[in-house]
């Protein structure tokens, strides 16, 4: 086994490439591809996904890169079910002789995660606050009360906090995230999960989650599921709320509070969800680069951005592509060009580089989960996953945001890089949202792999202290996860580069350092990783 110490490298292990570096002209020319109208929002399983996919390989295989998936192809199948809740799917709740209905999509949205055509629930509810069962904060929703074959209502996010040492301070740790809150009350037995939608605790507005339709990996047939996992509008949790003598306001202070205990509604739950499965089969495109030397070559750095979007769907301000240009053919063209710097490092990195664009992260993580548990290399000698995700084009960065690195030993390349880029590491200003548990590098950490999104950080140069924060504001006020996240004549690719020569050379001296990082003690993706090292 190898030694878990990481000794940190010379600024001269990031190795040397061509003069020219990286191009923001070329960087903005696949946005605008990857983002137009003819891709139609790179749904999985369609014509989108097989143009994007295309121009992925297309593009690979220009920089060098040679075919690291199936077959001696650049693609890694990923089975999928397509789950589409029919929209005649009715929901209502009882108390005494008050029956309330609630309006798909409008009050209410969701899919089975049974897996089956047929999906019903007819059971009590209970508020259980924020769902969360976490011993080693001394919290418990579920304590003293037993909710199998019931139905569950609660809040996303988690109690707040200061204090750093009780769920992670401001910062949202995994309890927060909204897939916790559903596997949880699977493990529970519920029935059926409802989740009061906010935007202040979601961090997003309701239509973001009014969908009606998503894919999964299939799963194992004896792991309990539930028949329902949805969404409730603040109105229509108003509404529920109201017929136990509560507001969503007055239920979320409860939540909030120490000693909470989980409280029967005194309502029935009644719902009715036709649902549609569909078999598909998308794909992980995946490159590599191969590495100098002969003892690490087997060994490598992963570099990942998810290339899926939401594909067609209800038209908005007349507009039904969504397009996904910030999210993330921003990725993706970060991801090809990081894939064409590596074809110039001289002298070559000693590990050798994967390049990895992943399927159905809007599904929830789906392709990243899928090639975690199938990967290329093997967890254990892959050195570290840099990812991208999102990168709003908005100028040159004075400084990076590369939450989770310190929870690795992988921090001091990290901070060295950042120095040689002049880039100042930045707080994650999102934190409280759960950033880090939201994108495609959490599959590769949950599974033990050293792990982290690379973003701009809010200081930009020449622009006010708050413009970046205000951009931000109003692309998810706007754009986010809608049709209008188009290619704007106003984004300023001019900062893409120091972001591409600062992933490129913490990659590197990864690359090249004489042992594999690892989480810190303490951290709670250290035992995977001891694991897999094994």
């Amino acid at each position: 086994m190898r030694v878990h110490h990481l000794l940190i490298p010379l600024l001269a292990m990031a190795g040397r490439v061509a003069a020219e570096g990286p191009s923001a002209e070329r960087m903005k020319a696949d946005v605008a591809y990857l983002a137009g109208d003819r891709l139609e929002g790179r749904g999985p399983g369609t014509r989108g996904e097989e143009l994007t996919t295309e121009y992925l390989v297309k593009e690979f295989t220009k920089a060098g890169l040679k075919p690291a998936g199936e077959k001696g192809t650049f693609f890694q199948a990923v089975p999928l079910l397509k789950i589409t809740t029919d929209p005649s799917a009715t929901l209502t709740a009882t108390a005494g002789d008050r029956t309330l209905n609630f309006r798909i999509e409008e009050e209410f949205a969701g899919i089975t995660h049974t897996q089956r055509e047929a999906a019903a629930v007819d059971a009590e509810a209970v508020f259980l606050g924020h769902g969360i069962t976490a011993p080693e904060f001394d919290w418990n929703d579920y304590k003293d009360i037993d909710v199998k074959g019931k139905v569950v209502v609660l809040f996303t996010n988690e109690p707040p906090s200061d204090d750093p040492k009780f769920f992670g301070g401001k910062a949202l740790t995994y309890y927060g995230r909204w897939t916790y809150k559903f596997e949880e009350a699977a493990r529970r037995g519920a029935k059926a999960c409802f989740i009061i939608h906010t935007p202040e605790t979601a961090g997003y507005p309701y239509s973001v989650v009014k969908r009606l339709e998503g894919e999964q990996l299939k799963h194992d047939p004896g792991s309990p599921q539930l028949t329902f996992a949805g969404w409730l509008s603040r109105s229509a949790g108003e509404k529920l709320f109201a017929l136990s003598g509560r507001t969503v306001d007055s239920a979320l202070k409860e939540a909030d509070t120490r000693g909470f205990k989980a409280v029967p509604l005194g309502v029935k739950v009644k719902g009715e969800f036709p649902t549609k499965v569909e078999k598909l089969v998308s794909n992980n495109v995946i490159g590599s680069a191969e590495g100098s030397d002969p003892a690490l070559k087997s060994e490598a750095v992963v570099f990942t951005a998810h290339w899926d979007h939401l594909g067609v769907g209800r038209a908005v301000i007349g507009d039904s592509i969504y397009n996904g240009a910030a999210d993330n053919a921003t990725g993706c063209a970060i991801l090809m060009e990081l894939a064409r710097e590596w074809s110039k490092l001289s002298p070559k990195p000693k590990r050798s580089a994967l390049f990895l664009a992943v399927t159905a992260e809007e599904k929830g993580l789906l392709g990243s989960k899928f090639y975690a548990d199938h990967p290329t290399v093997s967890l254990g000698k892959t050195a570290i996953n840099l990812n991208f995700d999102m990168v709003l084009p908005l100028g040159v960065p004075e400084s990076v945001v590369v939450t989770g690195a310190e929870r690795t030993t992988a921090f001091p390349i990290v901070q060295e890089m950042a120095s040689k880029n002049h880039l100042a590491i930045e707080p994650d200003q999102r934190a409280h949202l759960g950033i880090f548990y939201r994108s495609d590098h959490f599959s590769m950490a949950r599974a033990g792999v050293p792990a982290f999104s690379v973003g701009a950080g809010g200081k930009v140069q020449g622009k006010p202290a708050d413009f970046a924060k205000k951009a931000h504001q109003e692309f998810t006020d706007k754009a986010y996860h809608t049709p209008q996240d188009e290619l704007k004549t106003d984004w300023d690719f001019s900062g893409f580069p120091t972001l591409v020569s600062f992933a490129r050379d913490v990659a590197v001296a990864a690359a090249n350092a004489d042992t594999l990082p690892t989480w810190v003690a303490g951290d709670e993706f250290k035992p995977a990783r001891d694991k897999s090292m094994k």
